[in-house]
């Protein structure tokens, strides 16, 4: 297993080639004082059994897809399934692989890119996909850039996984949050969407203006703005750390773990979009470049 790790003034970023996994991501609090802001392992080995995703690379699809398969161009394609519910790219998803580290650049906006292919029929899905994520620091940002093509129409829905975790309270009751989310995927008990999509104003997903989080937990895909690029804030009194979350993605999965004080940013895709016509297309066809591009704006209040 590899590691790098880049860094400017304001970040300091580790990766790891196994799962393009961000093992630490520093950055200052309000005394000065280096915090690293995502959970996660002291020894990279551990990520190997690791069963929560910490700051791995999902695909080749995060979130969820129904009905074991999905139909495209005519053919139908089954997929590994538990419970009815395909996860984050089937048995072995990209988070358990290993890519390989193609380039880092140290100096001035530093990066590391990693790449893999994911072979035709890998997990059942069609063509040759060949995927790239770059992190790349620019002076308080961690830029994430998800790109991939194919040799053969196929679905695509990358996302990184990381568990932001703002300060060492034992409860993320006290952070700050705002959604530029107007509305929520309504999902079932195994959460995969009904394919109807509900304003959330008034209810428990209302982070319209920012409030703490408090006891609410949330597991869901939020829809973001179609008028802003801005998908949300989060923000801690306890350390002063703030992060904004910009993406081009059309929505975003908040996910609030029940183990541990930590909040995830999916920015991604609709999940089920394969089986939901209504929704984004998820389609990536031969000539096409998928892009998922998204910051982390980090900061001190």
């Amino acid at each position: 297993m590899n590691q790098v790790t880049i860094k400017n003034d304001f970040i300091t970023l580790t990766v790891l080639d196994f799962g393009a996994v961000i093992q630490k991501l520093m950055v200052k609090n309000k005394f000065g004082t280096p915090t690293n802001v995502v959970a996660g392992y002291e020894e990279p080995t551990k990520y190997i059994d690791d069963k929560k995703a910490m700051g791995v690379c999902v695909g080749r699809y995060a979130g969820r897809i129904s009905q074991g398969g999905f139909v495209l161009e005519g053919k139908r394609y089954p997929i590994y399934a538990k419970d009815g519910v395909h996860l984050h790219g089937g048995k072995v998803g990209f988070g358990k692989k290993y890519w390989t580290i193609e380039k880092v650049h140290d100096g001035e906006e530093p990066f590391v890119r990693l790449t893999y292919l994911s072979v035709a029929m890998e997990e059942g899905y069609p063509g040759n996909l060949q995927v790239s994520v770059t992190y790349k620091l620019s002076g308080n940002v961690l830029h994430i850039d998800h790109r991939a093509t194919t040799d053969k129409t196929t679905v695509v829905n990358l996302t990184n996984h990381s568990y932001f975790r703002l300060d060492d309270a034992d409860k993320i009751n006290g952070y700050d949050l705002q959604l530029n989310c107007p509305q929520v995927l309504e999902t079932r008990e195994n959460l995969l969407p009904t394919g109807r999509i509900l304003p959330v104003k008034n209810t428990k997903y209302d982070f319209l203006k920012k409030k703490k989080i408090g006891p609410i937990r949330l597991d869901d895909p939020m829809v973001i703005d179609k008028n802003t690029n801005i998908a949300g804030y989060v923000h801690s009194d306890k350390s002063g750390i703030s992060m904004q979350v910009i993406t081009n993605q059309p929505a975003v999965v908040i996910y609030t773990p029940p183990g541990f004080p930590a909040i995830c940013f999916e920015t991604q895709n609709y999940p089920d979009a394969p089986n939901q016509p209504n929704f984004p297309s998820s389609v990536l066809k031969p000539g096409e470049t998928y892009l998922n591009e998204s910051e982390f704006i980090f900061g001190v209040e």
